[in-house]
């Protein structure tokens, strides 16, 4: 058995949505000091729809595949959906994840919301902080 799926390996060779957003409405960044991954989010936001969204991944090919379909997830929907989306959703989405590399499907999910909060916290918009995880108190999701 493969220890990567066709959609891992997809995501992998063939990334969808890198770059970066120069005048990004929010930004997310997370990074796991164990593995090394790093992962920055960029959203371009109009009328609550996500309208634009690009990454920058530096890690494995996990976390690149995990990264660009975190991102297809979410581009075109609106802001409470890319909210909802979920570690568990990226990974049923990429068909799996080895278990040693589940972290990554974590960490973009943990930086689309960083990159929320970002552009609420740009804007002025009160939102419900229970939606944000505190990631400077997690043990995984350090930038340095």
């Amino acid at each position: 058995m493969a220890l990567y799926s066709e959609k891992v390996m997809d995501h992998f060779r063939h990334p969808r949505n890198v770059g970066i957003i120069e005048d990004a409405d929010g930004v997310g960044e997370v990074g796991n000091p164990v593995c090394g991954d790093i992962m920055k989010i960029y959203l371009k936001i109009k009328d609550d729809i996500i309208e634009d969204v690009k990454f920058e991944t530096f890690g494995c090919g996990s976390a690149i595949a995990s990264s660009s379909m975190a991102t297809e997830m979410i581009k075109g929907k609106p802001v409470s959906e890319a909210l909802s989306l979920t570690n568990k959703a990226v990974t049923e989405a990429l068909d799996g994840l080895p278990a040693h590399k589940l972290h990554c499907s974590v960490l973009a999910e943990e930086a689309i919301k960083k990159a929320m909060k970002d552009y609420y916290d740009r804007n002025g918009i009160a939102y419900d902080p229970s939606l944000f995880p505190v990631f400077e108190d997690c043990d995984h999701c350090h930038v340095h």
